[in-house]
C-alpha cells in the first residue's frame, strides 16, 4: 500500500472502532434502563455509505468524526427517552449536520449543507436540520443581525431538538471540559451559563436550556 493508502486505512480503522465503541456504549444503557428494541425504542445503525457521502464530499476526517460522536450520542439520547422517535432521522440529521463544512466553517456551513445536502437527494427533513443546527434555531431577527437569508430557523419537533442538544454536549465532551461523558448533561445548564463558548449570548442560551429541559424531563429526568 501507498502512504497515503496506508493513512486512509489507519483512519478508516479509527472511525470503525468509534463507530463499535458507541454502540456497545449504548448497549450497555438500554441494558441499564431495561429498554429492548420493541415498540418504541429500535436500533439504528449509522450506514458506512452515508459516512462515505460525508468524505466524498470533502468533509475532513476530523468533522466525520465528529459528525459520528454527534449521531452517536443523540441516538443514545434518543433511546433513553423511550419515546416513539424518528430515529432513522435522528442518527441521518445528527451524521449529516455539518456537511457544509466541506465548504467552510463559518456560519454559512449551515445553509451550504443544507443547499448540498438537496443535491444528493436528502430528505427534506434532514436538510432542515443542518440548515437550522446553527445556533440552535435562529429566528429571523437573529438571521438577518448574521447576514443569513431571513427565514424562521427555529426547531419544531423532538427530534430536531434532540440533534442539536447532542452537538452542544459532544462539543463540551470533545473539548475536555467535563471528566466522564455523563458530566456534560449533569452540568449542562452551569456550563453554559458560565462559559461563553457554548452559551453564546443570552438568547442562544436560552433556547439550548429549554432544549435540555425538555429532553430530560422526556427522559424521566428532573
Amino acid at each position: 500500500l501507498s502512504n497515503g493508502d496506508t493513512a486512509q486505512a489507519a483512519v478508516g480503522s479509527k472511525l470503525n472502532t468509534l463507530v463499535s465503541e458507541a454502540e456497545s456504549k449504548l448497549k450497555g444503557i438500554l441494558d441499564y434502563f431495561g429498554v429492548v428494541d420493541g415498540k418504541n425504542v429500535r436500533l439504528y445503525r449509522v450506514a458506512d455509505a452515508d459516512v462515505e457521502l460525508l468524505r466524498k464530499a470533502g468533509v475532513s476526517e476530523d468533522d466525520i468524526k465528529h459528525c459520528l460522536a454527534v449521531a452517536a450520542k443523540a441516538l443514545e439520547i434518543a433511546h433513553r427517552t423511550g419515546a416513539a422517535l424518528d430515529f432513522e432521522l435522528i442518527g441521518r440529521g445528527a451524521l449529516f449536520h455539518d456537511l457544509g463544512k466541506s465548504k467552510t466553517h463559518a456560519i454559512e456551513h449551515g445553509r451550504l449543507g443544507a443547499e448540498m445536502g438537496k443535491s444528493l437527494g436528502l430528505p427534506a427533513a434532514i436538510t432542515d436540520i443542518m440548515e437550522k443546527h446553527i445556533r440552535g434555531g435562529l429566528t429571523e431577527a437573529e438571521a438577518t443581525e448574521l447576514g443569513l437569508p431571513v427565514k424562521d430557523y427555529r426547531l419544531k419537533s423532538i427530534e430536531e431538538k434532540i440533534v442539536i442538544y447532542a452537538d452542544r454536549l459532544v462539543d463540551i465532551i470533545t473539548d475536555g471540559v467535563v471528566k466522564i461523558d455523563e458530566e456534560a448533561e449533569q452540568r449542562f445548564e452551569e456550563i453554559l451559563t458560565t462559559q461563553i463558548k457554548y452559551g453564546k449570548n443570552d438568547i442562544t442560551l436560552k433556547r439550548y436550556l429549554g432544549y435540555h429541559r425538555e429532553i430530560q424531563a422526556l427522559a424521566g429526568n428532573s
